[in-house]
């Protein structure tokens, strides 16, 4: 986020970092090539993928994990504030998209949500 879409540094920092589940995904050598963040209240976050990597399921296979650890811990569902550009990836990954279009850091998002119990 704050190299390739020149997110200030200080918007990538905050309380909910210490207590949340960090997702990471590094490739033969040990580079990170993926992450995403789960809040203690089931919100996805921080999800990104290396630009190299998109396309390859490195990004599937990090949010099915995230969605896992939710799942596990009694979550009935997750949500996330997509960057409209991503939305049809979550889409594919069973979000639904609620309410309008807000900015955050200069990107247009929407937020996005996925039960977990079944349910629509």
């Amino acid at each position: 986020f704050i190299e390739e879409q020149d997110v200030p540094e200080a918007l990538e920092w905050d309380d909910l970092d210490a207590p949340s589940r960090h997702v990471v995904a590094v490739d033969a050598g040990g580079r990170c090539i993926a992450t995403a963040r789960l809040t203690p209240d089931d919100h996805i976050g921080r999800m990104a993928v290396a630009a190299a990597w998109r396309g390859h399921g490195v990004g599937r296979a990090v949010l099915e994990y995230t969605i896992s650890l939710a799942r596990s811990r009694g979550a009935a569902e997750v949500v996330l504030a997509a960057q409209l550009t991503a939305g049809p990836f979550y889409e594919r990954m069973g979000f639904v998209a609620y309410g309008g279009v807000f900015d955050d850091a200069g990107i247009p998002h929407r937020m996005m949500r996925r039960r977990l119990d079944g349910t629509a």
